[in-house]
């Protein structure tokens, strides 16, 4: 499948559309998904879920060990999804079930957010069950949203196309946080006096609600990419033996590219620290005696921040080298994992959203481009899946790190200093890349390969 290249005459200003890269309905309908998404990494992954996990799940546990039991479920439902992800990946492509495979992780993941809703005082199995369900299957859903968009958007198209769904994911998410800090802050306004519980309650259900709405149009919109199978396969290979062979071999093929494989293993190290913070400042924060409020509106911080400073990282590696720009994101996460230590008040935690919010969509994406330039273009849809993969268990050591400094000194604060260290090693390997070296291999192969296959596509 070929996706068209012409603007379409949408609006007021397709111009402004086509700059956008959501010209085309399928391209709208697919960011959308993100949009829908990003409501369970805001309200349940971030914000809203890890304070009700310590406060009223874990109302039965000191809140150190609450957090301990909430870095414990993010780990193992991490470790699951990187397990799971390339062969379930693998196996969509060999049988043309993409949206099928993703509709089925959005069922689980919208049933585990409207259950949310029944979490009371000392619930903490079945939050702790309920939450690793949730991050399964919204992690899991992601591996077939991302691999649609090869097959709607053109080689020009498909930055742009990518970008709008990193930008509507952070409005999505940040639009229902807000309504969900609304009804939590002013419970008298809507209506939600009933149980102190309930306001929180609804905005779980809010999110399996808004998750399902907003996913409705991918699977109206965007077709089903085609079956592509490789030779050996016509004749009937088994779909999951392919794809471990395939995992198998596109590793293989990684290791011949030193620099994009030393830029790989940086970004497992550095980005565990990025999520970790991410996930587990909310739970440290009400640790801390932060008000709820005050964690949420963080969150907002981090959310609308993020966007304007994601297209500013873009304009600084172009000033000063993209590996340059993402050791300025990891200099400010070591501070911001200095800061956290020491932190004390609301105004702290909405400095350290504020530091977060800058750095933290602009450092993950100039990681990815600067792998892009160091992989040959003809192989870069088998390299990023693997990138994928590195990227999933990106967040799976952190928390366990964070939990076992807890089980140390019986406080969240060494537990998020310690995350330091992700940053020095991760950027210590980053600082022995060569990214003129990693590209000019990978052109190099790009043109032998051209070559090779010009007789065979005459």
């Amino acid at each position: 499948m070929t996706p068209s290249t012409s603007p379409a005459v949408l609006g007021r200003h397709p111009g402004m559309l086509e700059r956008l890269g959501l010209h085309r309905r399928e391209l709208r309908a697919w960011a959308m998904y993100d949009w829908a998404a990003s409501a369970v990494q805001t309200t349940i992954q971030v914000a809203v879920f890890p304070i009700y996990f310590i406060q009223v799940a874990g109302a039965e546990f000191a809140e150190p060990q609450a957090n301990q039991y909430l870095a414990y479920a993010n780990s193992i439902s991490i470790a699951i999804v990187a397990l799971l992800s390339p062969i379930l990946g693998a196996i969509a492509d060999y049988s043309a079930v993409k949206k099928r495979m993703l509709g089925t992780f959005l069922g689980v993941g919208v049933t585990a957010a409207a259950l949310m809703f029944f979490i009371e005082r000392g619930d903490i199995v079945m939050a702790a069950a309920l939450f690793v369900a949730a991050n399964v299957a919204v992690s899991g859903s992601f591996v077939f949203y991302e691999s649609l968009l090869p097959h709607i958007a053109s080689e020009k198209e498909i930055d742009r196309v990518s970008t709008a769904g990193f930008a509507f994911g952070y409005l999505g998410g940040g639009i229902l946080l807000a309504f969900n800090l609304a009804w939590i802050m002013y419970p008298e306004i809507f209506g939600l006096t009933a149980s102190p519980t309930l306001p929180t309650r609804v905005a779980f259900a809010s999110v399996a609600i808004w998750w399902l709405a907003f996913s409705l149009p991918l699977f109206r919109r965007v077709p089903e990419p085609p079956r592509m199978l490789e030779e050996d396969e016509r004749k009937g290979v088994n779909p999951l033996r392919a794809a471990m062979r395939r995992l198998r071999e596109t590793f293989q093929e990684l290791r011949g590219y030193k620099q994009a494989f030393l830029m790989l293993l940086a970004f497992l190290i550095y980005n565990d620290g990025i999520t970790t913070i991410q996930k587990m400042a909310a739970p440290y924060g009400t640790e801390l005696g932060i008000s709820q409020s005050a964690l949420i509106g963080s969150i907002l911080i981090v959310q609308f921040v993020g966007v304007p400073f994601s297209f500013l990282f873009g304009w600084i590696a172009g000033r000063i080298g993209t590996k340059r720009a993402i050791f300025a994101g990891l200099a400010v996460y070591a501070v911001i994992s200095i800061f956290g230590f020491f932190m004390q008040t609301a105004t702290h935690f909405f400095i350290l959203a504020l530091l977060v919010g800058m750095v933290q969509g602009g450092t993950q994406a100039l990681s990815r481009s600067l792998f892009a330039t160091m992989i040959p273009r003809h192989k870069s849809g088998e390299f990023f899946g693997f990138f994928s993969v590195f990227s999933k268990f990106a967040g799976i050591f952190g928390p366990l790190l964070f939990a076992f400094m807890i089980e140390l000194s019986g406080s969240g604060r060494y537990g998020i200093l310690s995350v330091i260290a992700f940053f020095f090693i991760g950027g210590g390997l980053l600082a022995l890349v060569n990214p003129a070296e990693g590209e000019r291999v990978a052109r190099e192969a790009d043109a032998h390969t051209r070559i090779a296959t010009v007789p065979a596509s005459a």
